[in-house]
């Protein structure tokens, strides 16, 4: 069942995706070559309890951090380790989620570490353009395929995989709720989008095969192929002529010119 928010329920939401957004603006300068990914784990949880939330994911069906990092070919779920020290030219994906006052909020980043090379720096582009691709796509009366399909054309047409495996969501009282939102399209054409949706939309991109394995500590997914994975997410409000993103980074670039 999809529960529409009401005003008190956004109020509470943005605010959750408002502390989302501060931990990513903080972690983002700590993530550079020779930090570990339990170091830069410790610095998200204390950054959010400071804010008067909690870490989302701490716990969350057992998974024993804070934080989700994932490194190069690590797709998503990357458990952080002191032992998991950043090298000059990593791609890494920081998935963070918070609770603040039973409400949630949720958004994934992927960041160059040093200079990265070429081929990195477009799936890194190519997967943050079908984010916003899938974005455009939400507004009344579309229906959840909508933001599938355009995922699925973005990646497709610019020589990369979608994963299938994992999904987006919809948000608020709980992490996950409905409706699901894949980001491949497959003659389903999903729920309707109404005004007061909040959703999650999270393309996760291969730039090899798109199949994923899930490693011995049943939460490490990585590329089937060991080839390099990047996941970008913003949590989106539908309102009642299009979409409001609530997870928007400082700086950052959200228009993408419609094709």
């Amino acid at each position: 069942m999809i529960h529409i928010k009401n005003e008190q329920e956004i109020v509470l939401i943005k605010k959750a995706c408002q502390i989302v957004t501060l931990t990513h603006e903080y972690i983002k300068d700590f993530i550079k070559v020779g930090i570990s990914t339990e170091e830069i784990n410790n610095l998200a949880h204390d950054f959010i309890i400071k804010n008067s939330a909690t870490p989302a994911f701490l716990g969350y069906h057992d998974y024993p951090k804070s934080v989700c990092i994932s490194v190069n070919d690590v797709v998503v779920h990357g458990i952080p380790n002191k032992k998991k020290i950043l090298k000059d030219k990593d791609i890494v994906s920081v998935d963070i989620g918070v609770n603040y006052q039973g409400y949630y909020g949720d958004a994934a980043w992927t960041y160059p570490v040093g200079d990265i090379n070429q081929g990195d720096c477009k799936l890194l582009e190519v997967t943050k353009s079908s984010l916003y691709a899938g974005i455009m796509a939400v507004k009344p009366g579309n229906r959840v395929s909508d933001i599938s399909k355009a995922i699925e054309n973005y990646v497709v047409k610019n020589g990369f995989s979608v994963v299938e495996e994992f999904s987006g969501h919809g948000i608020g009282k709980n992490l996950h709720e409905d409706p699901n939102i894949p980001n491949f399209y497959r003659n389903d054409l999903g729920p309707l989008l109404k005004p007061g949706m909040i959703l999650c939309i999270e393309p996760m991109v291969n730039a090899g095969k798109k199949g994923v394995k899930i490693l011995s500590d049943n939460w490490t997914a990585v590329t089937v192929d060991r080839k390099r994975s990047a996941h970008f997410e913003h949590q989106v409000l539908v309102t009642d002529d299009g979409y409001e993103i609530l997870t928007v980074h400082k700086g950052e670039h959200v228009c993408l010119e419609k094709t």
